[in-house]
Order: C-alpha cells, then structure tokens, then sequence
C-alpha cells in the first residue's frame, strides 16, 4: 500500500519529529492475542505517544471528506496517514506500529477497544460493567476478557457513536437506549443516574450466527424431523410462535425460519431494534421510536403493527411481541394474514398462552377472558419453545400445536420434544429429541397447501441424541 494519499483522500500534515501537545484522552491499548502489552514505564510512554498521535490525527482530517468515502477506502486512507506519521516520528516502544494501527483504525473508525471483540466469531455476548471489566461469552460460557477502556467517559464515547448511528440518545434525561451495531448485533445501555456504579453496556451479537435451518439442526438445536415440519409449517402458511427465554435462540431460529417464506410474498418486519435478518427481495423494515428530548415523536411497536395492516401484507413477521400490539397481532392473525411469526419470552407454551392473555389486557379493552383465549386459539397454531441448558446449549424443548378449546381451556399437544438425561463430564446438559406420536391436526393443512411430510416423520419414537453426551455439542 502506497503511503502517500491520493488526490481524493484526507490530508494530515505529520507531527514534527519529537511533537508532543496536551490532547484529547485516546483509547487504552488492546493487546493482539499473539503480542503481550508493553508494561510499566513502557506501557506509559505508549500511551502518551498514542495519545498524541490520535490528536494530531483528528485535528487534521477532513471529517467531511473522510466521510463521503467507502468504509474500506476510509480504512485505507488513514492507514496510509497512519503509517507516514509513525515512519516519521516512531514510538517509544519497538515493534509497536501494527498495534498503533489498529488501535488507532478501531478508534477513529469504529467502536474502540470493543472493536477486538466484534472481530471474533466465536463471542456470542458483550457486556461492558464500566471502563475496567468487560465480560465475553462464548460457547454459553461467560468469562472476563483482557479488553478494558481507558475509563468510563471513553465507554460513553463509544455509546454514543453507537447509538448515533441509528439516530438515538442517551443522556441523563432518557438513560436506557436499545440500538443496534451495523452485522446486525442488538446493543442496550444503561448510564447514570439508572446506572448507579458505571455505564452499563450489553450487546448481543448476530453477525456471526447460524442463518439456516440446517446449521441449526448440526448445532444439535433441534432434529432433522422438527426441521421438516417447522419448514412445512411456514410453507403451509401456518401462524408461528417461537418462545424462551434470554439468549435461547429465539431470534436465531425465527430468522432461519423465515427463509421459507417464498420470494413472491410481501413481508412486512416490525422490531424494536432491527435484528432480523430476511433474505427475501420484498421486505418492508420497520422500526419503532423513542421519543425525543421534548417527549414527542414517539412510535410503538403497537402503532407499527396497526400501520402494517394498510400496507398490504401477505405476512406480518414481529421481532418480539411484549405489550399490547399483542392484540392487533392477533387480530392480524385471524384476519388473512396467515403465515405471521413473532418471539416472545415465556418458559413453556402455556405460559405463553398466560402471557399473551395479560398483553392483550394491556391494550385498555375489557375483554372476558374466554374471548381472549378464542381469539389466541383460532389465531395461534404452532408454539415453538427453546431454551438454554445448562452449560449453554440451546435446545428446542417442545413443538407444541394449539387444538381448539375445551370449555375455557386452550388445548395443546406435543408433537415433538426434548428430553434431558443429564450432564455431561464437561458440564453441559444432554438429552434426546422425541417425537410424540400426535399426528397433528395441521398436517390436513400443510397438505392441502402441497407441501410434502412423509406420515412417518410423527411415528412416535425417539429421535437422533443431541450429542453433547459424547461431548460433540
């Protein structure tokens, strides 16, 4: 790569040889894997040095032109910039540059020291207690990482470019924000004054994820006939609720689930934070507003799921229902708008039938409770619950089809489910997948829409082991 920028790239005039000024607070040091940091005297001479160095850089770009250029022209550009000012006045510390580099790209151009994290596949949350502990999950196991900030106004400088992005706030008078990061990643903060310790930072990565079915079902999730009969379900234009708990999976198997929904058809999406990932060409995304400074301009999930009705949709597919939009989802259900898919956060399918009963009376309508659970019967066919085990798997525990009602009651039936024998030598829950024997009552109708499942698919019988048993999962 050349050093020397193009008539089109931000110009810098490089430090004079032995400059050091006074400067904004730069990044602290993110030690690459294969290189420990520099330590004491050395490690402080670094950062003066960075510091320095960090300043001149953003006192001398053109912010504006920086801007208009490509996210790897810009990363190109000031790599260049980069490596002329150090080749003309070199750090402190020798074989420093590369991490100099890249410190410097992380901060200028992205998320600063959470930028090292983002880059690993493998990291499956992020949590950030303050500017010295940041936390890391992977493989359901949640440890302290090496990263830290300098302190808790460089963690702010960071949210707020994040929450920027997406046209967000975060400040004393509106402390919670939910956004979310460019792969997709849902981000929530919390600060002072809710936040009484430090800035609080959660992010729940997306980027990385399995997208198909099928890499759900070699992720041991769910056996190869669930597989089948959730794609059939969706084909067949069947109403789908995929409930659990935080971080069982949910939003990862809603998305693979929506690859069935066929290119012809118009989806309209509806979520808090955009987090789904729809592959189809006709999709209409939709994301609700918090209010602004003055308390006006607020949109809800709820007013979302009402304007979605008038933009004629074949399938209506909300990220999380939590409130009264629980209603209007319902009604969508049971007015033409089969085939309609939501998450929801519950701990078995007849909690979900109790939750969804206590957000449609959050909707202000006093409704008897028989009416409401009739609405939810004829409205919901499938029941799809997930969970977390212990150790971190993600399993689905139970496909559940709602039957009608009896008396007052919702009925349901298991087609398949999940059976946990125990716990592993390294610590992770393992079990087999059953399938019940119920032929279910939606399977004259996954017919009808000619979509295939052979007879045998529900045979009662047990079903492929998850594995983890033999320490595979």
């Amino acid at each position: 790569m050349s050093t020397s920028p193009s008539p089109e790239s931000p110009t810098l005039t490089p430090p004079p040889k032995g400059w050091r000024t006074a400067a904004v607070p730069a990044p602290a040091p993110v030690a690459p894997p294969a290189q420990a940091p520099p330590a004491g005297e050395n490690l402080a001479a670094l950062e003066r040095y960075k510091r320095d160095l960090h300043n001149s850089l953003v006192n001398s770009l053109d912010a504006n032109r920086l801007s208009a250029l490509s996210a790897d022209r810009q990363r190109a550009e000031l790599s260049a910039l980069i490596a002329k000012a150090i080749a003309n006045d070199p750090p402190p510390v020798a074989r420093a540059d590369e991490r100099l580099l890249r410190e410097l790209l992380d901060e200028i151009l992205g998320f600063g020291p959470l930028e090292i994290l983002l880059r690993d596949p493998t990291i499956t949350d992020i949590l950030v207690n303050g500017a010295k502990e940041v936390y890391v999950e992977r493989n359901g196991k949640l440890a302290l990482s090496d990263v830290t900030f300098r302190d808790d106004q460089q963690v702010m400088q960071v949210l707020d470019r994040i929450v920027s992005k997406v046209g967000r706030r975060i400040d004393e008078s509106s402390p919670m924000v939910d956004a979310r990061l460019p792969d997709g990643s849902r981000v929530n903060a919390v600060i002072a004054p809710l936040s009484v310790k430090f800035p609080a930072i959660s992010i729940r990565r997306f980027g990385g994820g399995a997208k198909h079915l099928d890499d759900l079902v070699g992720l041991h999730m769910l056996a190869p006939e669930m597989a089948l009969f959730l794609k059939a379900a969706v084909k067949a234009r069947l109403n789908i609720i995929v409930s659990g708990g935080t971080g069982s999976g949910k939003t990862t198997l809603l998305n693979a689930l929506s690859r069935f929904i066929p290119e012809t058809e118009r989806i309209v999406t509806i979520e808090d934070a955009v987090e789904l990932q729809l592959q189809q060409r006709h999709v209409v995304t939709l994301e609700s507003r918090p209010q602004n400074v003055e308390g006006k301009g607020q949109v809800t999930i709820r007013d979302l799921v009402r304007n979605a009705l008038r933009m004629r949709p074949d399938r209506i597919v909300v990220g999380e229902c939590r409130g009264a939009e629980a209603l209007d989802m319902l009604q969508a259900m049971n007015t033409g708008h089969d085939g309609s898919l939501t998450t929801l956060h519950a701990n078995t399918p007849r909690d979900v039938l109790a939750r969804l009963e206590t957000m449609v009376m959050m909707a202000g309508f006093d409704l008897p409770v028989k009416a409401i659970r009739q609405q939810v019967a004829s409205a919901v066919n499938i029941i799809v619950q997930t969970a977390r085990l212990q150790g971190g798997a993600r399993r689905v525990t139970s496909i559940t089809e709602l039957t009608g009602m009896e008396g007052e009651t919702i009925t349901l039936q298991d087609v398949f489910r999940y059976h946990q024998s125990g716990v592993n030598g390294a610590g992770k829950a393992f079990g087999t997948f059953e399938a019940t024997g119920v032929r279910p009552h939606a399977a004259e109708r996954i017919q009808t829409a000619g979509v295939v499942v052979p007879p045998d698919v529900f045979q009662q019988r047990t079903l492929a082991p998850d594995e983890a048993e033999k320490g595979m999962a």
